[in-house]
């Protein structure tokens, strides 16, 4: 099949990666439609035409967030999450493959199903059994409270790698996760994301400060308290500065609060400024607990700084432990520690690694590798054997 005659339908109730597949798809001639919660003013101008938006439930959910208790929070999350998927269904237009994003594809796929496409769920992170019982656990390590993640959502999701034609994750690290669940080799396939390679790129570093730097949320997930306990006597030895960049939760609040001594909090950045703040560091450390694929890694690469990541990242997609950067066991802060050493002490192979990470990141193509990997799976599952249209 040409690629410009495969129609594909993409489903996210936010942003994602799905803009970028659906803009990766627009530019093969494939997006037939792109059913979204994003706000109609928030779609690039390019893809409006192909866009239907239905931010209602999902606006009111993310506004009201911060102001109700958290019990009430979920309902209004799981209710738009159920209402959008519904929302799709009803308006799902014919197409050969029907992609949606992990927990929005419940009642749309068995339509897409029904209309004779093949179903694609996109899942961005480790099976969702899989990453509730890593959080679990983290949590516990902490002596944080765990809300857990909302029983209905798993089941929801157990349903939608069940009746879908293919799994889509982003890091073997993910895919080794849904083997260890039982899902089928055959039916997962390893996507890595890309990167902007125009607007993540390497900028003058206008000091001369050894610093590392953190993006993401502050959160249990992301490991931020082993980046703390491994950069501590560093810091206190004024050998070190620590950047973090993204935003704080309610669960790391005393954690942030017993460390604030540590580090620097340069708050949320857009993508134009991020590239900057990036540029500023000698490495990204990314101490993830779980973490589907974390996308920052190839952003710091793309700006020609090493990465310090552990094995729960999708770090092994990206680059060669030792050669762009480090992977270490997850917890280990005798690991993290000893690989901060190593670029802080040794200036020619840190910026041998810089070098090495740029080059391989501008090797692996960008979003546009991505696209064309994507629809060659989906180009496949369209030539397989078609179910009939009901």
């Amino acid at each position: 099949m040409e690629p410009g005659r495969l129609r594909v339908v993409v489903s996210s109730l936010g942003r994602f990666w799905a803009v970028d597949l659906a803009r990766q798809l627009q530019a093969r001639g494939s997006l037939t439609r792109l059913y979204t919660a994003h706000p109609w003013w928030r779609i690039e101008p390019e893809l409006r035409a192909a866009t239907a938006t239905f931010p209602w439930f999902f606006g009111a959910t993310r506004l009201l967030a911060r102001r109700l208790p958290r019990p009430a929070v979920v309902e209004l999350e799981f209710a738009s999450i159920t209402t959008f998927d519904r929302w799709t269904a009803g308006r799902l237009q014919p197409c050969d493959v029907f992609v949606h994003l992990s927990s929005v594809g419940r009642n749309s796929a068995a339509r897409a199903h029904r209309l004779g496409a093949r179903v694609v769920c996109d899942r961005g992170s480790t099976h969702i059994e899989v990453q509730d019982q890593i959080l679990r656990d983290e949590h516990e390590r902490h002596g944080i409270r765990y809300p857990g993640i909302d029983g209905r959502l798993i089941e929801r999701e157990l349903k939608e790698y069940e009746q879908a034609d293919a799994i889509a994750v982003p890091s073997t690290f993910a895919y080794r996760s849904f083997l260890a669940r039982g899902v089928s080799a055959s039916k997962l396939h390893v996507l890595p994301y890309g990167v902007d390679l125009s607007m993540f790129r390497r900028r003058p570093k206008e000091d001369r400060r050894f610093r590392l730097i953190f993006v993401g949320t502050y959160s249990v997930r992301k490991g931020i308290g082993y980046l703390f306990a491994a950069a501590r006597p560093l810091v206190e030895r004024g050998l070190v500065d620590v950047w973090l960049v993204g935003s704080r939760t309610d669960e790391t609040r005393d954690l942030l609060r017993r460390n604030k001594n540590l580090f620097v909090d340069q708050g949320p950045q857009n993508h134009a400024r991020l590239s900057w703040y990036i540029s500023q560091a000698d490495a990204l450390v990314l101490p993830s607990v779980e973490d589907g694929f974390g996308l920052v890694q190839a952003q710091a690469m793309a700006c020609g700084v090493p990465v310090i990541a552990t094995t729960n990242t999708g770090a092994e997609d990206l680059f060669t432990d030792g050669v762009e950067g480090f992977i270490v066991p997850i917890r280990d802060v005798a690991a993290l520690r000893e690989r901060i050493e190593i670029l802080m002490d040794d200036e020619s192979r840190r910026k041998a690694m810089a070098d090495a990470a740029l080059r391989r990141v501008q090797a692996l193509g960008g979003w546009n590798e991505y696209g064309e990997r994507a629809l060659e799976l989906y180009g496949a599952l369209a030539m397989g054997t078609r179910r009939e249209a009901q």
